[in-house]
């Protein structure tokens, strides 16, 4: 049994990023056309793209302030042009700032992170989601964390955003099901990447982990092309924990 995406575009936002790179190289290993957006890191970006046709299939970079709805619908018109309508969004952008306690954290970051995660999923399925119901087929991923379930200390902004998208990705899994486009979150834990290597300072948080280590970002990328493709064509509506057991999401 193979993962199969050849006939699909797939559209990744944050797609020059850590994990991003890897999800969009996954998926193209897979055989789906990519559109990989990014935000400021052009060089980046182009590199992912090479690296997609290396692999035989089509590739483009696309800017975009996604928390804009300006600018989403600019990046909907060039991907369209170039390789046609996305019928697989993996939503993985987030605006990065620096953590402090509820008492200090400016009020600025938690607008930056309801835009970031919130908005930037609403603004992605208002604009791309008629394309796929019209197809009567879609895919829709988005990128949650694990913080989301711990809720610890100095992590008031980030989860505050991830849990609103998580009700917003809910909603929209009931209300776009009936198109047979499916909605489900991927939530890492704390990955093994490029820019993250472990070390002597992940320790501790290894020991709490049930398997003892930390997952790598191919681990993240192998789980949304599952859920890319028709393997997956049955599940919908859920957050899906990426992180060794760290943590458990209860029935």
């Amino acid at each position: 049994m193979q993962i199969d995406l050849q006939g699909h575009l797939a559209l990744i936002t944050g797609g020059s990023g850590q994990l991003g790179r890897v999800m969009c190289r996954t998926l193209a290993e897979c055989g789906a056309n990519v559109a990989v957006h990014y935000h400021r890191d052009e060089s980046s970006a182009q590199a992912v793209v090479d690296a997609a046709r290396q692999l035989g299939v089509q590739a483009m970079k696309v800017q975009a302030d996604v928390t804009q709805a300006a600018d989403v619908e600019r990046m909907r018109s060039e991907v369209q042009d170039e390789l046609g309508a996305p019928d697989i969004l993996v939503n993985n952008a987030v605006i990065q700032y620096a953590w402090t306690t509820v008492l200090e954290q400016p009020l600025a970051d938690y607008e930056s992170q309801f835009r970031s995660t919130v908005l930037h999923n609403v603004l992605m399925a208002q604009t791309f989601v008629p394309a796929m119901i019209e197809r009567r087929w879609g895919r829709f991923i988005g990128i949650n964390t694990e913080c989301a379930m711990q809720a610890a200390p100095s992590q008031s902004a980030y989860v505050a955003g991830k849990r609103g998208m998580d009700g917003v990705l809910r909603v929209l899994a009931r209300e776009i099901g009936e198109h047979q486009i499916t909605v489900n979150q991927v939530a890492p834990g704390w990955m093994i990447s490029q820019d993250h290597p472990d070390s002597e300072a992940a320790d501790p948080y290894k020991a709490g982990v049930p398997l003892r280590r930390r997952g790598t970002d191919q681990d993240i990328a192998n789980l949304v092309a599952y859920l890319a493709s028709d393997l997956a064509n049955f599940i919908s509506g859920q957050y899906i924990s990426v992180s060794g057991g760290n943590v458990m999401p209860t029935i």
